[in-house]
């Protein structure tokens, strides 16, 4: 292992550091070698102060931006009012989708920009596509837990979309909504035609070993403030993610500081900011469940996830299933979701070299998710 103290240990930033103070190539010596410790903590000094000058002017730059979102949400369906369905339209004799997104971020990240929209994409190649949005006003509100959002909200969409369409439609869920999509399709066969599963976890030990030391340690705190507020809010789901990768958001404002405020970069940074930070609280027992049941438990792995007292089992899923993984995922790592892949007897299987929120929100998700995932659906409708 390379010694902390040799050249070629240090960042970039520093040893530029370094060499404008003593004038001369630091190469791979040993610093203590070749300049005055002083130096280096100088160096160390400057560039921490660097980086916390561009961290603060990207805040700056993001808070200040005008720019917002501008795109359209479409009707809600003619179903009950009670179930909150978007409609995306498409042909009215194409395959029905359900799409689920997850219950703690907003739905319309499925829809966020006209030409890097899900649901459009799908609409677009021939299918009917219907989202099913959670936070809409008339869903469930604080109390529920997630069998109450899966039995009152998502088996009756299902339902009405089949009789409204005289077929099962195709269930699709992305994140979390693909773990409780996992359960309808085990459940109730004759609802679901076939499950697409994108970047749903399911093994919540595969590469937690950081969150699930901090929920044990916090969980009489967490559970506190639960009782008390009777959810948890969005401020606390959003620090928890963070702490998934505690250096994302000094990345990614200092690199957001360095780019043209006015590019097309800038716009689509700030429109995926403003989503991040519009974050839903999540209902008391809906928080107990996936925080201390299925992370600290891991229940949905150990089939002791249960909904209606009826354990989920991959195994009796039964229909034409496709998972698609994207290799960079730090939210969601790649062996939480294969082991859900995995349980499905027959399953496809379709990895992207893409991130969690890239791939429905990147540049490359039109061509390396959304078409493939448009055309297994349509060549699985056609079975």
């Amino acid at each position: 292992m390379t010694p902390w103290s040799n050249g070629s240990a240090l960042s970039k930033p520093i040893k530029t550091a370094i060499e404008s103070e003593t004038g001369e190539p630091h190469g791979d010596k040993l610093w203590s070698d070749t300049i005055d410790p002083r130096y280096f903590v100088d160096a160390l000094t400057k560039a921490g102060q660097d980086r916390l000058q561009a961290f603060s002017a990207g805040i700056f730059a993001y808070q200040t931006h005008t720019y917002q979102r501008t795109v359209a949400t479409p009707p809600f369906w003619s179903g009950p009012q009670h179930i909150p369905v978007l409609d995306y339209g498409g042909p009215e004799d194409g395959p029905p989708v359900l799409v689920v997104p997850s219950l703690i971020n907003r739905a319309y990240v499925l829809d966020l920009f006209e030409d890097r929209s899900f649901m459009r994409a799908m609409s677009s190649k021939g299918l009917r596509a219907y989202l099913l949005d959670w936070t809409a006003p008339d869903s469930c509100q604080q109390g529920a837990d997630i069998t109450t959002y899966i039995e009152e909200l998502l088996i009756p969409a299902l339902g009405t979309l089949k009789e409204m369409h005289g077929r099962a439609p195709v269930l699709a869920g992305y994140c979390m909504g693909g773990t409780l999509a996992a359960a309808p399709a085990a459940l109730y066969p004759d609802l679901v035609s076939a499950l697409v599963l994108l970047a749903a976890p399911w093994d919540f030990h595969s590469e937690t070993d950081g969150m699930r030391h901090w929920l044990s340690l916090s969980r009489s705190r967490l559970e506190a403030l639960i009782d008390s507020l009777g959810e948890a809010p969005a401020d606390l789901l959003q620090g928890l993610f963070a702490g998934l990768d505690p250096t994302l958001v000094g990345r990614k404002f200092r690199k957001f500081a360095a780019i043209d405020s006015e590019s097309e970069e800038a716009m689509r940074f700030v429109v995926l900011e403003d989503w991040l930070n519009d974050g839903v609280s999540l209902a008391g027992p809906v928080v107990r469940e996936c925080l201390f049941e299925w992370y600290l438990e891991n229940t949905p792995e150990r089939g002791q996830w249960h909904i209606n007292g009826q354990s989920i089992r991959p195994e009796n899923i039964q229909c034409p299933s496709l998972a698609v993984i994207p290799a960079r995922d730090r939210i969601v790592p790649p062996k939480s979701a294969q082991a859900l892949a995995k349980s499905i007897p027959g399953a496809d299987v379709h990895s992207v070299a893409l991130g969690h929120i890239g791939m429905m929100t990147s540049g490359r998700a039109a061509q390396e998710v959304f078409k493939p995932v448009a055309e297994w659906i349509m060549n699985a409708a056609s079975q």
